[in-house]
């Protein structure tokens, strides 16, 4: 895994009194990579969006996970075979995984989504994107011949791609979100992404969740503040919750989470994140598959 981990706040155990133990260490997971090619397969799942599966024919089959990823840029660029993007599609895959990664509205491009952004607007922009996040998931399930689990799929989102995947996730008792129906997701994993209002987050729709951000981020707040930090007298004021707050909803509800952070990191982490792929694949396969219950917090950049 790339990067220095440490200072490590680690919740583990269920049928035991929860122990709170402080590490300072490095932290690394061993996994291999298969040998052979990985096959992209493309796909147009709703008008003219399109998706990218990706698959390496040595793990085909029904039992392993998919790997939904939502490519950030502000709601008005980016693409889901950018360079990043492709980099850890590609080596995800070549994991076991099946991988999607998806195209969606951009319905910013041209347009500002800063403090001059009417908030309503700002909203809407987090539901259209749910909205076909929610079609590329419907279309996924529905493909006979994309071998994966259907009961494991895990959405994985950057910057924009992880407001979407976040609200979607925990915003379905929003009257703007209530249409859009079951997730049926298994976890989810946020780069530098935030949620509109964590007090949402209950029982029956918190998962495991991984968050990758940076503390100073200028644009996502870490904790609770306003989307691009803007004056409460602006037009695009609008609050969000992020991962800090989030965990302390999951921590109530007693649901894993890892939340890696950066104290001196920014806005950076929507991308840097896309590296750390040894730490996504041990969610993945502990707090996901296993269900193991781990509750993580750890600082990561340089130190």
């Amino acid at each position: 895994m790339n990067g220095t981990h440490a200072g490590i706040f680690v919740r583990r155990g269920a049928a035991r009194p929860v122990i709170l133990v402080c590490l300072m260490l490095f932290v690394s997971f061993a996994f291999g990579q298969l040998e052979g090619e990985i096959e992209r397969l493309t796909f147009t799942y709703k008008d003219t969006l399109k998706l990218d599966f990706y698959s390496h024919e040595a793990s085909a089959g029904k039992e392993r996970p998919l790997i939904v990823l939502v490519h950030g840029g502000g709601f008005s660029g980016g693409n889901r075979d950018g360079v990043g993007e492709t980099t850890f599609c590609r080596e995800m895959a070549g994991s076991g995984y099946a991988v999607a990664s998806i195209s969606y509205r951009l319905t910013r491009k041209g347009a500002t989504f800063g403090c001059d952004c009417a908030a309503k607007d700002k909203i809407s922009t987090f539901v259209k994107a749910s909205e076909d996040l929610a079609e590329a998931l419907d279309f996924l399930r529905s493909q006979e011949q994309l071998l994966f689990d259907r009961n494991t799929i895990v959405l994985a989102g950057s910057s924009a791609g992880a407001e979407t995947v976040l609200n979607y996730a925990y915003m379905l008792d929003h009257y703007e979100f209530r249409h859009l129906g079951p997730i049926g997701a298994a976890g989810v994993i946020s780069f530098a992404g935030a949620v509109l209002d964590s007090d949402y987050i209950h029982e029956d729709n918190a998962l495991p969740t991984l968050f990758f951000h940076g503390e100073k981020d200028e644009l996502v707040p870490f904790a609770t503040s306003p989307h691009h930090y803007c004056p409460t007298e602006s037009e695009g004021y609008l609050v969000l919750d992020g991962p800090s707050s989030i965990v302390e909803q999951l921590t109530a509800q007693g649901r894993s989470y890892i939340l890696a952070f950066d104290p001196e990191g920014g806005h950076e982490w929507a991308n840097r994140a896309y590296e750390h792929t040894d730490l996504i694949r041990h969610f993945i396969e502990n707090l996901v598959r296993k269900g193991e219950f781990e509750q993580t917090r750890m600082r990561i950049g340089k130190q």
